[in-house]
Parts: C-alpha cells; sequence; structure tokens
C-alpha cells in the first residue's frame, strides 16, 4: 500500500491553506488534487454528503474532512517532524486562541479584500476556481459556473459582516493587525516559539490563500508587513530548509505576542460573546437532536464590532474551536490555570474560558453534531 495522502482542496482555498502547509512543512507524502477531481465528485462526496473542502484521504481509504480535524489525526498518530501543539499550558491556550481567530475571526478583511477589488483579482480568480470545476465544461459553462460560485462567495462575505459601510473600517483594523503581526514576525520565525504551533495553521487559514495570494491584498501585505509575506512563504516549505528557519527563542516573544492578543479582544470578542448567547437561546427554544448534522449557520445574531452594528451568521463550527481551549483549560492543575488564566485577564480575553453552550459540540463522521450536557 502507497504511503502518499491525498489532498482534495483548492489554490483559492482558504482552509486548504492550512492542510497544505502543514503537510508540506511536516514532509508528509501527498498529491493534491483540485475539488473538481473525478474521484472527488464521483467517491467523496458521497461519503461526505455536501461539497465541503479540503478533505485528506489516507492510504488506507479513510476519509477526513476539516483542517482542524485533519491535523488532530497527525497529531495523534505522530506522523508530524514534531508536535505542533506546545507542551507549556499557556502557550498551548494561546495557540488554540489563534487557531479560532485565524480561521473566523480574519474572515471580514478575507472575504472584502477576495470580492471588494474586483478589478484587480477577478481574472486570477477565474483561474484559481477552475480547480473546483467539473472536467469537460466549456468555456461558457466555466464562466456561469464561476458567476454562481463567485456570488454565492459574495453572500457569505455579507454573513461575515462585509459591507461598503464597514469596508473602511475593515480595511484600517486589517492593516493595524498586519502591523502587529509583522512586528512579531520581525522578533521570531513563528507565532510561539522557533517551530510553527497550532497557531501558525490557524492563521495560515486567513492569511494565505486570500490575503498573500490574491492580487489586491498580497501588494498591500508586501508592502506593509514583509516579515508576514515571509512567514507565509517559510510556512509553506518543508521545515528546516532555510538556514535561519530555527533561529529564534524557545519561548513565545511575548513584548510583540501580547499585543497580537489584545487585538483579537478587541476585533473579535464582542462577536464570540454575542454568539454564545445567541446560541444558549437558540438551544433552550430549539432542543435539537443530537442525531441530526448541525447545520453550518443556525441564524444571524446582532454585534456590536469597532463602533458598528453589524449582522453576522451564528456558526456552532467556531464553538467546536473554542471547546478545545476551555477543555484545556479545565484539564490543567490549579497552578496551571492560574497561570493562563492570569495571562487571559491580562491580554482582554479571560472571557473565551467561559463562553460555554449548555450542549457540546462534537464532530462524528465529518460533520458537528449537538452533543451532551457541557
Amino acid at each position: 500500500m502507497s504511503d502518499t495522502y491525498t489532498l482534495y482542496g483548492m489554490s483559492a482555498s482558504l482552509y486548504t491553506g492550512k492542510v497544505r502547509a502543514y503537510l508540506i512543512h511536516h514532509g508528509i507524502p501527498f498529491e493534491e488534487r483540485g475539488a473538481g477531481h473525478p474521484t472527488f465528485m464521483a467517491d467523496i462526496l458521497p461519503q461526505l454528503g455536501r461539497w465541503i473542502i479540503p478533505v485528506v484521504v489516507t492510504p488506507d481509504g479513510t476519509v477526513l474532512q476539516d483542517g482542524t480535524a485533519i491535523i488532530d489525526y497527525f497529531e495523534a498518530k505522530e506522523l508530524g517532524r514534531y508536535s505542533v501543539i506546545p507542551s507549556d499550558p499557556v502557550a498551548r491556550s494561546v495557540a488554540y486562541i489563534f487557531e479560532l481567530f485565524g480561521g473566523e475571526g480574519l474572515l471580514r478583511p478575507a472575504m472584502h479584500y477576495r470580492w471588494g477589488f474586483d478589478a484587480d483579482n477577478l481574472d486570477f480568480l477565474r483561474v484559481n476556481f477552475a480547480e473546483a470545476f467539473p472536467a469537460g465544461l466549456s468555456p461558457d459553462q466555466k464562466a456561469a459556473m464561476f458567476e454562481q460560485s463567485s456570488g454565492r462567495m459574495r453572500k457569505a462575505g455579507a454573513a461575515f459582516g462585509v459591507s461598503q459601510e464597514t469596508a473602511p473600517t475593515i480595511e484600517e483594523t486589517y492593516k493595524t493587525f498586519l502591523g502587529l503581526l509583522d512586528a512579531h514576525f520581525t522578533a521570531t520565525p513563528y507565532l510561539l516559539s522557533d517551530r510553527a504551533s497550532l497557531g501558525d495553521y490557524g492563521l495560515m487559514n486567513g492569511l494565505f490563500a486570500h490575503l498573500a495570494r490574491d492580487p489586491h491584498p498580497a501588494l498591500i501585505m508586501k508592502r506593509l508587513a514583509p516579515a508576514v509575506f515571509t512567514w507565509t512563504e517559510r510556512m509553506n516549505r518543508p521545515f528546516g530548509v532555510v538556514t535561519n528557519e530555527t533561529a529564534g527563542s524557545s519561548e513565545p516573544h511575548w513584548d510583540t505576542l501580547n499585543p497580537l492578543m489584545k487585538f483579537i479582544a478587541d476585533d473579535f470578542l464582542s462577536e464570540i460573546m454575542a454568539h454564545t448567547e445567541f446560541t444558549r437561546a437558540w438551544l433552550d427554544d430549539d432542543a435539537p437532536s443530537m442525531d441530526k448534522p448541525i447545520e453550518r449557520s443556525i441564524g444571524m445574531c446582532t454585534v456590536q464590532w469597532q463602533g458598528h452594528q453589524i449582522q453576522t451568521a451564528v456558526m456552532p463550527y467556531r464553538h467546536w474551536l473554542l471547546q478545545r481551549l476551555q477543555d484545556e483549560f479545565e484539564t490543567q492543575p490549579q497552578k496551571d490555570q492560574t497561570r493562563i488564566h492570569a495571562h487571559l485577564t491580562e491580554t482582554g480575553l479571560n472571557d473565551l474560558l467561559g463562553a460555554k453552550l449548555p450542549r457540546r459540540v462534537e464532530r462524528r463522521g465529518n460533520r458537528e453534531f449537538w452533543g451532551s450536557a457541557s
């Protein structure tokens, strides 16, 4: 049996970038196929029951979907060059926060910069999106499918709070974040030390496919945050091939990391807390079955964000990610809980520990389900 894995995704896919970087960085042999590949359409989609990427198929035929679940699989089997889960409990908690923020908190700038600058981006996106189209389409069919796909993505952007009214603030806050992150990656090669962590892979979600590759935002990143752009390149290389790759500290560079955490508290915490309250009330009213997969969104919630009142889609998947931080905290001895609590209080993120739902979110068979009482 071959030891090669198969990654189904797309160059332009936000979540595929996280998985691809992990496979490359850790020297795991894989073949990448576009989501329009015949085997994906014929063999994988029927198993998933929905069109979604990324997907990894293991050498024994096991189908894995979701970037976090895929990395968890490789970590559990110790197939990477090293563990991406920090050994220190405080650093591990920080990694889970950046995993959440990178995949979910950066959706507003990712969607705004992709779909708000058609003159610069659209021709590039047409080529990239064709990777997900079935083979044999005529040029007119490809054009129609791109229009349908891009229209769906623009609506998704609106569900994350992207609009003409919020666009200037999205750009201002994103550039603030880039400046903070550039200062950090000038001081250290990776988020938490001299090796990439779960937090780095979470950031690759939002920062790579949309913001470092699409023509308009790529130029912004290269100009304003060259250390961030260089980090995206470093994340897409086998670990150790660059002579200074491991130059840095084995400890987090807190002087530049803590301002980033305070930014997350300012930019994303209110949304998480509003979604928590919305979902608590929704669960009280609906009492959903534990046997039926959760819909991607369960409704729209009013959020106060950076001086705007916006409506954003409430996605229980975010609470599955947040549970990782909360579970990590609760399994630690008291002395480490005290350390985690103190650090999150200092950076304004301590409320994340208490943002719990009355029911857990679980993943079974590559889908999210409501679980038992939390």
